[in-house]
């Protein structure tokens, strides 16, 4: 049941994928990367077991007028980033793990999807906003990369989360006023991820 749990979750991935076009030609260069990837290890792709790398997937939780974003300090990485993590058997799509990641690291439930990829800007959350595979260092263990799915939600502007077992403290950040602590790269990926919402957002 598990083997055919992440086989399910294999081919919603690639779907998703194969139906998403990310306005940013890197972005679209890493899709196709990522869609190989897939194709050829199937469910062990998603699988946290499947080898020592895999998919995960995060949410990037954005108050209601983008202006905010909600980053925890992460225990293993010792840096402030999204909230996010493996996908599991039970999980019935990858952005549902994603959600379930979000609500459980930051213990906010009222979560609402920003789907960049549909008319409207909000639907069922299945449109990725963000793609990122990123070497692991030791303190990881038995992963040496995750090859990461980002997700677009909003918490309500009042919402006070509270830190999990996996992170020692979980708060708001202006976005364009991050703590020094995050991974080189993450201010860039999340300006991306804002460029990806609005661009889409104009469309509409």
């Amino acid at each position: 049941m598990t083997d055919h749990a992440f086989a399910r979750l294999a081919d919603d991935i690639e779907a998703t994928l194969r139906t998403w076009h990310p306005i940013d030609p890197d972005t679209a260069a890493l899709r196709e990367r990522y869609l190989a990837f897939v194709v050829d290890r199937g469910a062990d792709a998603v699988r946290r077991e499947g080898g020592r790398e895999h998919l995960t997937a995060s949410a990037f939780v954005f108050s209601p007028d983008l202006r905010n974003v909600l980053l925890c300090f992460h225990r293993k990485g010792q840096f402030w980033v999204q909230v996010g993590g493996h996908v599991e058997a039970a999980d019935a799509t990858v952005a549902a793990g994603a959600l379930r990641e979000a609500r459980e690291e930051s213990g906010l439930h009222e979560l609402s999807p920003l789907d960049p990829g549909r008319p409207g800007g909000r639907s069922n959350g299945h449109a990725p906003a963000d793609l990122h595979r990123h070497e692991l260092s030791s303190r990881f263990g038995h992963c040496t990369a995750h090859w990461d799915v980002g997700y677009a939600f909003t918490a309500a502007a009042d919402a006070t989360p509270t830190v999990s077992d996996e992170s020692d403290d979980v708060r708001w950040w202006p976005v364009h006023d991050l703590p020094a602590q995050t991974p080189h790269d993450f201010p860039e990926r999340l300006a991306g991820v804002l460029a990806e919402l609005a661009a889409r957002a104009a469309r509409t």
